[in-house]
C-alpha cells in the first residue's frame, strides 16, 4: 500500500530497554495506531550501562536546577530521522519516558506536529516538575489521560492541554464472536486491597472457587514479550465471570494525594465481558466513561462484604450474563484505543485513512452481534 510505503506518522516506543509489566497497555495502544495508519515506530537500543545511567538522571533531575540534565540523552543509541513526517506523538507512560526522546535527534524539525500524551500524571506531582517540565514546550499539544490533572497542568505549562482517556485494544479483549466458557470465577491483576484479597482467598477456599490472582510483585517485572504478555491478560480475563478493579493507585493515596482516577483493569475487564467488582473511581470521567447500570458492582475493600455480594452474583446468572453482554458492547464502541487515537489525530489537523474506519467498523459490527 502507498500508505505503508510513506509513512506520515513517527511513534517512539521504549518496549526494547523498558519492559516491566505495566507499560504494556501502552505498547499496545502504539500497535493499534501502527495497524491502523500509516506509521514509523521507532525503537531506539540500550547502550551497554543504560540501566545505571538511567536510574541516575531519574534521581538526579530533581536536584539539578540548571535544567540541563533532563537533555541529555541516558544511554541510548542514538537516531537520526532521516525523513519528513506530518505528525510525531510520544505516548508516555510517565514523565521518565521524556529523558528518552533525548536520544531521537532531529525530530522536531523533521515532524510537522508534535503531541505528547502521557498516560500516569497526577495533579499533585505537576508542582515537583520544576525541573523538567519545560521538556512539554516542545510539543505542540500535550494531552494526559487523567481528567483531574489536566487543570494543574495548564497552570504550570501556561497554555491549554487536553484530555484524552486510557482505552484497550477491544478486539483482542473481547469474547466476541465466539465466547469462550468462564472458567475462572474471579481475576485479579496488579494493585489489590489486602482485606478484599483475603476475603476472596477464603471464598476459594471454602466454596472451590477458582480465583486467579498476582503471587508476584508485577510492577517490577520485566516480560517476555509484552504483546505475548496482553495475549495472555486477554485470554484470562474474557474467560472470568468476575473481574476485580480499583481506583488507580487506591493503595498509596500518599502519592496521588486522593486524586481519583481510573487505571487500566476497568477498559480491560469491561471489554473482556467480565463483571467488574470492586470500586468506581470517586471522579466525574467514571461516570462520564462508565455510566452505565452495573458498570461496577461494589464490594467494600476490607472485603467484609465480598461473600454476600459474590454469592448474591452467583444465583442471578441473568443479571451477570446481561452484565457481560452491556460491558463488552460499551467497550467495543466506546473504549478501543483506535477511538482515541481518532481524537489525536483531529488534535493534530490530520485526517484518517481507511485503517481507522476499517477498525471501526469492525468494532461496530461485533457489538451489533452481541
Amino acid at each position: 500500500m502507498e500508505a505503508q510505503r510513506k509513512p506520515r506518522i513517527c511513534c517512539p516506543s521504549w518496549r526494547n530497554f523498558r519492559k516491566v509489566v505495566f507499560r504494556g497497555a501502552v505498547y499496545e495502544a502504539q500497535d493499534v495506531l501502527a495497524e491502523i495508519d500509516a506509521v514509523d515506530v521507532i525503537s531506539p537500543e540500550a547502550r551497554p550501562g543504560f540501566a545505571l545511567r538511567d536510574e541516575a538522571q531519574k534521581k538526579l533531575v530533581w536536584l539539578d536546577f540548571t535544567r540541563v540534565l533532563p537533555t541529555l540523552n541516558p544511554g541510548l543509541g542514538a537516531i537520526r530521522l532521516d525523513r519528513n513526517y506530518d505528525l510525531f506523538v510520544a505516548f508516555c507512560q510517565n514523565w521518565t519516558d521524556l529523558l528518552a526522546l533525548n536520544a531521537i535527534k532531529g525530530w522536531k524539525g523533521k515532524c510537522g506536529t508534535s503531541v505528547c500524551w502521557i498516560d500516569e500524571m497526577w495533579a499533585a506531582w505537576i508542582p515537583r516538575y520544576k525541573n523538567w517540565i519545560h521538556l512539554l514546550d516542545r510539543f505542540d499539544h500535550v494531552a494526559v489521560t487523567f481528567k483531574g490533572s489536566v487543570g494543574a497542568l495548564e497552570g504550570a505549562l501556561g497554555r491549554p492541554c487536553h484530555w484524552i482517556p486510557h482505552a484497550v485494544d477491544a478486539l483482542r479483549f473481547t469474547p466476541y464472536p465466539d465466547p469462550p466458557a468462564r472458567v475462572v470465577d474471579v481475576y485479579s491483576i496488579g494493585r489489590r486491597w489486602d482485606g478484599a484479597h483475603r476475603a476472596l482467598l477464603d471464598l476459594a477456599a471454602k466454596n472451590g472457587l477458582l480465583y486467579v490472582h498476582d503471587t508476584t510483585r508485577l510492577s517490577d517485572t520485566d516480560t517476555l514479550d509484552d504483546r505475548e504478555h496482553r495475549d495472555l491478560v486477554a485470554a484470562l480475563a474474557k474467560r472470568s465471570r468476575l473481574f476485580v478493579v480499583a481506583p488507580a493507585k487506591m493503595d498509596t493515596l500518599d502519592e496521588s494525594l486522593g486524586q481519583s482516577e481510573l487505571g487500566s483493569r476497568y477498559y480491560e475487564g469491561t471489554a473482556a465481558g467480565a463483571v467488574l467488582i470492586g470500586r468506581e473511581p470517586a471522579c466525574d470521567s467514571a461516570r462520564e466513561l462508565f455510566g452505565w447500570p452495573d458498570s461496577v458492582v461494589a464490594i467494600a475493600p476490607d472485603g467484609s462484604d465480598a461473600a454476600r455480594v459474590i454469592a448474591g452474583l452467583l444465583r442471578q446468572p441473568e443479571r451477570m450474563a446481561g452484565i457481560s453482554r452491556r460491558n463488552a458492547r460499551e467497550a467495543l464502541l466506546r473504549h478501543d484505543w483506535a477511538y482515541r487515537w481518532e481524537k489525536i489525530l483531529s488534535l493534530a489537523g490530520l485526517e484518517p485513512l481507511p485503517g481507522l474506519d476499517a477498525r471501526k467498523d469492525r468494532l461496530s459490527e461485533l457489538a451489533e452481534r452481541i
